[in-house]
């Protein structure tokens, strides 16, 4: 498979012979997903957080008596059917981390190196340069 190398400001310079070895994998719909739903779970930094009834301040006494006031028996304000209560299956903090094996990783990026090479969407530089800036 041959792809062009171009310049930065765009023009065809040469072509060059890609390794099949690596551009020319079938392309594995199921793999290329696997290893990037695990790589945006890596990536999730996890730290969401919800309070229970027994972490949110106050509501350690009864709100009102048991009986003899007509109302629907409470026990805590801080309970989840109140206002400013506590969650009851909230999201706690956790881990997303989850590992995939070297040879599916490396397998995964061939497939998708040899599909982008097969759409011409492959672009292959000469050389690169960047501009120094003040900052």
């Amino acid at each position: 498979m041959q792809v062009t190398v171009k310049n930065q400001s765009g023009d065809s310079l040469d072509s060059i012979e890609l390794n099949d070895a690596v551009f020319n994998v079938p392309m594995n719909q199921s793999l290329v997903h696997q290893a990037m739903v695990i790589y945006q779970g890596n990536k999730r930094q996890g730290t969401h957080d919800t309070k229970t009834r027994a972490q949110v301040s106050g509501g350690g006494r009864k709100p009102w008596v048991q009986k003899h006031t007509g109302r629907a028996r409470q026990g805590s304000i801080r309970a989840p059917q109140w206002r400013h209560g506590g969650v009851v299956f909230g999201p706690h903090p956790r881990s997303y981390r989850a590992a995939l094996p070297k040879r599916m990783k490396r397998q995964a990026l061939r497939c998708v190196l040899s599909d982008k090479a097969r759409q011409d969407r492959l672009v292959c530089l000469d050389s690169t340069s960047t501009i120094d800036g003040k900052t």
